[in-house]
């Protein structure tokens, strides 16, 4: 069984940045494409961004040149860089998991994550 433990969320001002961590366990993480989403009170669990087993990455609209997602194979780790964090970024963040045998797939949709971590909070607020 998957487990996933997000960290690294709190509280900033606007403009400041955040690092977020996910710690993969379980299973083999190379087997696994990875996802954020982000969850505000009274919203859908949205989508945030998306790494391949490769690599490859890609981005929700309102994040792309913000945020960056990256994995480290070594560390059974994936992360989410926040840069230039808005108040409309608060939310509790959530990583995903989904297993795969495409090394480029970009996995976008809630629906198709089997694994699910507990979430983390980001409140930006000045």
């Amino acid at each position: 069984q998957v487990q996933l433990v997000e960290s690294g969320g709190g509280l900033v001002q606007p403009g400041e940045s955040l690092k977020l961590s996910c710690a993969f366990s379980g299973r083999t993480f190379t087997s696994y494409a990875m996802g954020w989403f982000r969850q505000a009170p009274g919203e859908e669990r949205d989508f945030v961004a998306t790494i391949s087993l490769s690599g490859s990455t890609y981005y929700t609209d309102s994040v792309q040149g913000r945020f960056t997602v990256s994995r480290d194979n070594a560390k059974n780790t994936v992360y989410l860089q926040m840069n230039s964090l808005k108040p409309e970024d608060t939310a509790v963040y959530y990583c995903a998991a989904v297993r795969t045998i495409y090394s480029d797939v970009l996995v976008q949709s809630r629906v198709e994550y089997d694994y699910w971590g507990q979430g983390t909070q980001v409140t930006v607020s000045s």
